[in-house]
């Protein structure tokens, strides 16, 4: 009677004669991770900056209400006030928009660098990977050919 070829064998002689190294998965892994992380602080950093601003343009927009709302002698003084606020906030819209402006600026920065940076380690690593695969190649094309001799 015939026997069944055992392809879960088959499979692990075939990849064992195929043999992987993975450290070069593992600090393709650790790069990313590495470069994630660094991106991810500057978009922190950045929100943190962002909530900053906005939370002082409204506190100083509350502080400029509160002029408004005061009770005035002689109505000429509401249109005084309502001018005086139209005034400062127009100044303070442009002193926060701006400062939103110098964030994103930074931001902007921040990520070419980290990725002309990460350009120039994932180059070195691809390079690093081709030649240590090259020369395992040649290896084992060296150790076959003297074998079939």
């Amino acid at each position: 009677m015939a026997t069944t070829q055992d392809y879960g064998k088959m499979m692990q002689d075939m990849m064992a004669s195929f043999p992987i190294d993975t450290t070069a998965l593992q600090d393709s892994f650790k790069s990313t991770a590495e470069i994630s992380e660094k991106f991810s602080k500057v978009a922190l950093s950045a929100a943190e900056k962002s909530a900053d601003i906005s939370s002082k343009w409204t506190k100083d927009t509350l502080s400029k209400l509160s002029d408004v709302t005061a009770v005035k002698k002689e109505p000429t003084d509401y249109t005084k006030a309502m001018t005086d606020f139209a005034s400062a906030a127009a100044e303070m819209a442009a002193e926060h928009m701006a400062a939103f402006a110098e964030v994103a600026k930074k931001v902007q920065m921040d990520t070419v660098e980290l990725m002309l940076a990460a350009g120039k380690d994932i180059t070195e690593d691809a390079t690093a990977a081709v030649k240590k695969a090259t020369d395992e190649a040649t290896a084992a094309a060296k150790k076959a050919t003297a074998a079939s001799k």
